[in-house]
């Protein structure tokens, strides 16, 4: 049984890597706009099924085709910006009315374009096993999209914290009107913000088709899991992100090994709802009102 734990905390911590580099995106326009992106499941899965289209029509391997996913998926979040730009009464209700209309019509699309069939990768290397000691196993693509998390999530920590435009996304999410009155254009701001949470999805996209399968109703299961780990982190909470993706990640392979895999969506909603009950800020997030 201790094994079994054991495995079941190290598959967590790893599929706490890919979750954070899911939600990365959401967060980041949910910090800087107040806007919760909720097409933002199905762009991470429409960059999963350009990855596919690369390695199943043109056999290259998926790792490869991370610039074209990124590019299609950032193509699509500035799309969506000006979509979302144009709304100027309730904005924060009427922009969870339009992208979750957004995330219909892509899932559609991937559905007419790529069939409602399973996909999943067939690159041997992604499924070698990888080995710590004895009890430990994993595959490669598992450790190395759990290094990619690690590493996008210190990048973007330390670009929100140290460039000059991170500054001003943070001025911009703050306080729109100060950050206005500093030479901020909160429009450039804003536009950047969808960028980067693009690239971000489009990675993430690339991640979930090399360690998971692929089907097009999951875009919507993949947004709610970036919202539940948004909500555990806190509003603007980068590292709180990371943690949060993998304390989902560990309770959901503890409760596939402890009780049943039925219940691994359920476990998270359960963290979600009791964050919300306990600590509605988040686990990183600041009691205080800000702006």
């Amino acid at each position: 049984m201790s094994e079994l734990v054991l495995q079941s905390l190290y598959a967590g911590l790893l599929a706490g890597g890919y979750y954070a580099l899911i939600a990365l995106g959401l967060t980041l326009i949910f910090g800087t706009m107040k806007v919760i992106n909720l097409a933002h499941g199905e762009m991470v899965l429409l960059a999963a099924y350009i990855a596919y289209t690369a390695e199943s029509v043109y056999g290259i391997n998926p790792v490869l085709a991370i610039p074209l996913a990124v590019a299609a998926v950032v193509l699509t979040s500035v799309m969506v910006y000006g979509l979302v730009s144009r709304i100027r009464q309730d904005r924060e209700l009427n922009s969870l009315i339009l992208t979750f209309g957004i995330g219909i019509v892509l899932t559609n699309f991937v559905l007419m374009v790529w069939s409602a069939d399973i996909r999943s990768t067939n690159v041997p290397w992604f499924n070698e096993p990888v080995v710590i000691g004895e009890a430990l196993y994993s595959t490669s693509a598992q450790v190395l999209f759990f290094l990619a998390g690690l590493g996008l999530t210190a990048a973007l920590w330390w670009w929100l914290g140290r460039s000059w435009y991170g500054r001003a996304l943070r001025a911009v999410a703050s306080n729109r009107n100060a950050a206005m009155l500093m030479g901020v254009n909160p429009r450039t701001t804003e536009v950047i913000s969808f960028v980067i949470a693009g690239l971000l999805a489009g990675i993430a996209g690339v991640a979930l088709y090399t360690v998971a399968v692929i089907h097009p109703d999951l875009g919507h299961n993949l947004t709610i899991k970036a919202f539940v780990i948004t909500v555990l982190a806190g509003l603007g909470s980068i590292p709180g992100v990371l943690v949060g993706a993998m304390l989902i990640g560990v309770a959901e392979y503890m409760t596939i090994t402890l009780a049943s895999s039925a219940l691994q969506e359920l476990t998270g909603m359960v963290m979600f709802l009791l964050v919300l009950f306990i600590r509605p800020s988040g686990l990183f997030g600041s009691r205080g009102r800000v702006g």
